[in-house]
């Protein structure tokens, strides 16, 4: 390891691409050849973003085989945040040609990258081209993700560092290097200890031990200055391996997304019956609500179970009721007035009380995504406030889309980007679990664009939480998360 002492900090950006490992292999598959069996060959096709499939890769062909086990891996960056498309054709390879329009189709599946995540091992019948079953034709794919989850854990300080700094002294930090083919490569960067010669940097997690110290030698002062010794001394007092769960750790060891909407009925959106209502239905059958809804849920359909998603309104002159999730407010509409206030808190306590009750089990079983659509100021500012630091401790987090063209500074402070929100006696969230974003921002955007952006955080505050409580997958047998294990 290499260490780099410097008297400044800058960013640094670090965006790490989770890769999955896919593998194929079908049963009873039909047979197209006379006098032997199929020599079957699996292609792998992706939508991109103009909904055309495109050639991921395929795998080798097995020679007279209805039943293969395809050897050679599919190896795909996964997105939580996106709707990723595939489709697994099985062909009956008999000639040399690239060309897959010569050759006999046993059969196709399109599903989600998600859906295959989720369950980890995906089987499914095939289908033809027209849909109908491919005779008893199935197919299983199995999903494995790429990754060495171990880390290391340091506690590091230094002694007598040089003082770099005319008024006051220096404000040291350290960076940790690794070797790689290429060169030396940024691994980490600690804090900035500020005003402190001899600093003493956050640990990973403490553990005594007898330190390795390093000398820190400054080449051109030790030239320079006859009995020069060092520049100071970084002393590691710990070190260790550990493992680390992933979000997919966690999706594929069994953990459940539970998808929960919430829909402001408050007057102000307008008579739904008015076209210049947010609420109206075009006659293209959306509107900014609905576009919200089918763009997050469309998501995170693949990680529940039973694709049923809680719906509620708020605002209402009735109280409100549980919908179905397929376009809940289309039903409820007719049967309410918009009315008011625009109150978060009850809907925020509401979900929080089943995240309450999920982390009584000692595994990481279950995860709540509450998302909000409003279209205007909130009236409960202080009680949302302490709903949110509460809701902070617990395996939750909340999605808050603004429609219309209101004043939206209260949710940005919600966001709590800027700092962490506390509550109105003062306590500090544990977590940062808001995102806002305003609908206005994503008009012109594609359908995905507004997932993308409001769904990104949640797979690092999933793992953020469940690593802060040390809660496994439910079908791990592993340590829990930061535990430490022999290198």
């Amino acid at each position: 390891v290499k260490f780099s002492r410097l008297s400044r900090q800058s960013d640094m950006a670090a965006q790490c691409v989770t890769k999955v490992e896919l593998t194929v292999s079908c049963d009873n598959l039909m047979d197209k050849d006379i006098g032997s069996k199929s020599d079957p060959l699996c292609v792998l096709l992706m939508s991109s973003s103009d909904s055309k499939f495109y050639e991921i890769g395929r795998t080798e062909k097995i020679q007279n085989c209805l039943n293969p086990k395809f050897a050679k891996k599919f190896l795909i960056d996964y997105y939580f945040e996106m709707v990723q498309k595939l489709k697994f054709g099985i062909y009956d390879i008999d000639n040399k040609t690239i060309d897959l329009s010569d050759d006999d189709f046993l059969g196709e599946l399109e599903c989600t990258l998600g859906q295959i995540v989720s369950s980890k091992k995906l089987t499914r019948p095939l289908l033809r081209k027209n849909k109908s079953p491919a005779g008893k034709g199935s197919i299983t794919i199995c999903a494995e993700e790429i990754k060495d989850n171990r880390v290391v854990n340091f506690e590091v300080e230094a002694r007598k560092l040089d003082n770099k700094d005319f008024f006051g002294k220096s404000d040291p930090y350290l960076e940790f290097f690794k070797q790689t083919p290429t060169g030396w490569q940024l691994a980490h960067r600690t804090e900035v200890v500020k005003n402190n010669l001899n600093p003493t940097w956050r640990p990973f997690q403490a553990s005594r031990s007898s330190p390795a110290e390093f000398e820190c030698i400054n080449s051109k002062k030790k030239q320079k200055k006859k009995g020069y010794k060092n520049s100071g001394v970084v002393s590691v007092k710990s070190c260790q391996v550990v493992k680390e769960y992933t979000f997919l750790d966690y999706i594929m060891g069994g953990c459940q997304i539970n998808f929960t909407v919430a829909v402001d009925f408050t007057g102000s959106n307008g008579d739904p019956r008015s076209p210049q209502s947010l609420h109206y239905i075009s006659p293209q059958g959306v509107n900014e609500y609905l576009s919200a809804i089918w763009s997050v849920g469309n998501v995170i359909q693949d990680y529940d179970s039973d694709k049923m998603f809680p719906a509620f309104g708020f605002g209402a002159q009735i109280p409100p009721s549980w919908c179905v999730f397929n376009s809940p407010h289309i039903v409820c509409l007719p049967q309410i007035k918009l009315y008011g206030p625009t109150n978060f808190s009850p809907i925020i306590n509401h979900v929080a009380c089943f995240a309450k009750q999920a982390l009584q089990q000692t595994t990481a079983s279950q995860y709540f995504v509450l998302l909000i659509i409003t279209d205007g100021v909130i009236t409960d500012m202080d009680e949302t406030r302490n709903a949110i630091v509460n809701a902070s401790r617990l395996p939750m987090s909340i999605i808050i889309v603004g429609v219309g063209g209101a004043n939206f500074t209260a949710m940005e402070f919600l966001d709590g980007d800027d700092g962490r929100l506390r509550s109105m006696a003062g306590e500090a969230a544990m977590r940062d679990i808001v995102q806002f974003v305003p609908f206005r921002q994503f008009k012109n955007a594609p359908p995905e664009a507004l997932a993308k952006s409001v769904l990104a955080e949640v797979p690092t505050q999933l793992v953020e939480f469940f690593t802060t409580m040390k809660l496994i997958p439910p079908n791990s047998t592993g340590p829990a998360p930061n535990t430490s294990e022999t290198p």
